[in-house]
């Protein structure tokens, strides 16, 4: 079963920039489709950013579009590159995978997704 393991969560300054790392444990991590996803205290769990397991198609939230960054490389990792990092971006990010040779039925659906990581935190602050 597909583990993963995010990185990079820490504390920013409004305006400033992150990047999160996601590894996968399996070499065939290359077909499996990868989202971000990020959850604030007593709020429910939401969408951030998705890739199609190809790297051929990309989605974003509305709130992060122009902002944020999802890519994958060709080993084990998807990253998640936030730029001007504003205070309501402050949240418990996850990543998520579907796969292998899927996409998810709605890439901003929970449930679409098989495999989660245990989170990281990002706290944008002054």
């Amino acid at each position: 079963q597909l583990q993963l393991v995010e990185s990079g969560g820490d504390l920013v300054q409004p305006g400033g920039s992150l990047r999160l790392s996601c590894a996968a444990s399996i070499h065939t991590f290359g077909t499996y489709s990868m989202a971000w996803f990020r959850q604030a205290p007593g709020k429910e769990r939401e969408f951030v950013a998705g890739i199609r397991w190809s790297g051929a198609y990309t989605k974003y939230a509305d709130s992060v579009k122009g902002r944020f960054t999802i890519s994958k490389d060709i080993t084990k990792n998807t990253y998640l590159q936030m730029n001007s990092l504003k205070p309501e971006d402050t949240a418990v990010y996850f990543c998520a995978a579907v796969g292998p040779r899927k996409v998810p039925t709605s890439w901003t659906r929970a449930a679409g997704y098989d495999s989660w990581g245990q989170g990281t935190q990002v706290t944008v602050s002054s």
